[in-house]
């Protein structure tokens, strides 16, 4: 599957998440959400390479970071630790591709209505439209798969952009919040998924926090 990002909009790159922290002034909690969006827009449109799965390794938080951060980070690196770049491949190929398609289908209009292309994506479409994203024509995937939501919203947090929290909730709450839930329990629930049950539980936690964080005014 080929990266998911909206053109002129791409989501911060893999190999520069260690960099970020030193480019910006955005604070230590914008910066680790702004890099877990990315991280799981990553994961979620394709496999990892094995030195993304070497870089998790490396990173620590800071001292300051919220517990339910930690331990969200702290399942995924050990997942990585343990982690064989060609099953987890083989693990990615079955949850999201298949023949035909994955056992998942990660799209908020099919969790939303029960079936694809349905009206969730055509608001997200204007919504995106009303944000200046636009649809790279190379991509074939909707954009409500649950990768391109994660770029976007990286790109709603992170240092290029950082729009108002409210323009963030905006998004969150339209176009995440009805379905997240719903997506990483069928990801750990799935008996498929090793590597990516990590990833779920990375995601849940993540996404609890986050709709918690973006309550506040």
């Amino acid at each position: 599957m080929s990266d998911l990002a909206m053109q002129a909009c791409a989501a911060t790159n893999t190999e520069q998440l260690g960099t970020i922290n030193a480019e910006t002034a955005l604070s230590p909690l914008a910066l680790f959400r702004a890099d877990a969006y990315a991280l799981l827009g990553s994961f979620l449109s394709q496999p990892p390479s094995p030195q993304l799965l070497q870089w998790l390794n490396s990173i620590e938080l800071n001292d300051d970071q919220q517990s339910a951060m930690r331990e969200a980070w702290g399942v995924l690196q050990m997942a990585a630790l343990r982690a064989q770049p060609e099953q987890v491949g083989e693990e990615y190929h079955c949850l999201f591709v298949g023949v035909g398609r994955g056992e998942l289908l990660p799209y908020g209009s099919w969790y939303m209505t029960g079936f694809l292309m349905e009206q969730p994506l055509v608001s997200l479409r204007q919504d995106l439209q009303a944000l200046g994203f636009e649809r790279d024509p190379e991509v074939r995937e909707p954009e409500d798969h649950i990768a391109a939501l994660c770029q976007v919203m990286a790109l709603l947090v992170g240092p290029d952009t950082e729009c108002d929290r409210a323009v963030q909730r905006q998004f969150f709450e339209r176009h995440l919040a009805p379905w997240w839930s719903r997506f990483v329990e069928d990801l750990q629930a799935s008996q498929a998924a090793h590597f990516y049950s990590a990833v779920g539980r990375f995601a849940e936690l993540f996404f609890e926090q986050e709709a918690l964080l973006l309550e506040q005014p």
